[in-house]
């Protein structure tokens, strides 16, 4: 399947502004694009790109005074086949994990491990370690945190959405990632676009999506806590400790976001197209 991807940013700016972006998709997918998500700014400013510490892909610029606005559309290439699901993957004792994994066992900005440790263990120490436990995680977050844009935050920790009972994607991500760690189970805060596919009406508004990711037998994971379904048609933009690290902008001055719009579509594919002939 094809998804047509894209976004439209547009800050109000009271004085030259430097940013920080995470908007591209992950290099993990560039072997999926049709149509590369080449980043436009409207005024052109000059523009440039980094690999940060996590393998993302990020980009600086500085805003100019005024109205600036960033945006892109891309067309990337699917399996559509839903998130893998591996009930008998095993989880790892913590002396046996690569290293790579030990940065996102600990405890991080938005996932405070030493406050929720004995909330995890009394909840999930009977379940069976493994793909079993970091789901049991996923359907007790999926139950206990009430979704609601008015809920959002960006200050919001895995600790407060826990107390609220109340928020976004991302403080499912987190406070599921919480626990996780808690468990001794390393996970990782992931963003990106996540369209309506494959999901019955009613489609409420469009937004980049938080999920995270469990390392289990070797290998990382997709769960998604606030779906708690397995879902097609995910694209990857970033992956981090958490949100801090994945962040779609970081700016560095005043500024209004002014407009905010998401696009996260299946094309429609003709019933006539043919594929390749050979000679």
């Amino acid at each position: 399947m094809k998804i047509r991807i894209g976004f439209s940013l547009t800050y109000d700016c009271p004085q030259p502004t430097p940013m920080i972006l995470n908007l591209n998709v992950h290099f993990s997918r560039i072997c999926d694009m049709i149509v590369p998500d080449r980043l436009i700014a409207d005024p052109p400013v000059q523009i440039s790109g980094f690999r940060d510490g996590f393998g993302n892909w990020g980009t600086r610029l500085v805003a100019p005074k005024g109205l600036f606005t960033l945006s892109n559309d891309a067309l990337v290439n699917d399996s559509g086949i839903p998130d893998v699901v591996v009930p008998y993957a095993r989880q790892t004792p913590v002396n046996e994990l690569p290293d790579e994994t030990l940065p996102f066992l600990l405890g991080s900005r938005y996932c405070e491990t030493d406050r929720l440790s004995d909330v995890a263990w009394n909840l999930f120490h009977h379940s069976p370690p493994g793909w079993a436990r970091v789901q049991a995680i996923c359907d007790y977050v999926h139950d206990h945190i009430e979704f609601g844009y008015v809920h959002a935050r960006p200050t919001k920790t895995a600790w407060e959405a826990w107390h609220e009972k109340v928020g976004v994607c991302r403080d499912y991500a987190h406070l599921a990632i919480t626990f996780c760690r808690c468990m001794n189970i390393p996970a990782r805060y992931c963003t990106g676009y996540l369209g309506d596919m494959g999901t019955p009406p009613p489609y409420g508004p469009m937004d980049f999506a938080g999920w995270f990711e469990a390392w289990l037998d070797g290998h990382w994971y997709t769960f998604d806590a606030r779906n708690n379904v397995p879902r097609i048609g995910r694209v990857l933009i970033a992956r981090g400790r958490d949100a801090t690290d994945v962040a779609i902008s970081n700016t560095f001055g005043p500024n209004i976001l002014k407009n905010f719009v998401v696009r996260t579509d299946a094309v429609a594919e003709s019933p006539d197209a043919k594929g390749p002939t050979g000679l």
